[in-house]
């Protein structure tokens, strides 16, 4: 409840206000973090912007930074059920979305899982650096992705 009463909607990424909100509105959770991933290029170089990448010949390299919620379920049979959707939304991409418990937030907040879109190379990682062309693949996985989670919320 704590939590609830401390989030601050202003705070999150715009593109993924209605999802934390939606989250924040089921008794059995509560979002600890999110993001809505960012795409830093040679032409956008504002770490909070959500512009979609644009359609270019010229970029070579994007700095990816993630996309990823954090939320703490409640284990009782409403919270099963919704660790059960969440588990399954990997199947969109399983090389670029991963679902299940970091070890950082657990330690803060037991029953806390973390859904995170970025290449598996990079699982341990904020950022990566990749092409240009799996950047549009990572930004339409994280699209679909977001879309998921808003069809759960």
């Amino acid at each position: 409840q704590e939590s609830l009463t401390s989030l601050d909607l202003n705070t999150i990424d715009a593109p993924i206000i209605e999802i934390i909100d939606g989250f924040s509105k089921l008794p059995y959770c509560f979002t600890l973090q999110s993001c809505y991933g960012h795409f830093l290029h040679k032409n956008q170089e504002n770490p909070k912007n959500i512009e979609p990448l644009p359609i270019s010949d010229s970029i070579a390299r994007v700095k990816y930074r993630i996309a990823y919620i954090a939320l703490c379920i409640q284990n009782s049979d409403l919270g099963r059920v919704l660790f059960q959707h969440l588990r399954r939304i990997p199947v969109i991409d399983p090389e670029y979305i991963q679902f299940g418990c970091a070890e950082w937030f657990w330690k803060r907040q037991v029953n806390s899982y973390v859904l995170q879109i970025e290449p598996k190379r990079y699982i341990t990682k904020d950022t990566g650096s990749v092409s240009y062309q799996e950047a549009l693949h990572i930004e339409m996985v994280r699209n679909e992705f977001f879309n998921g989670l808003k069809k759960i919320t």
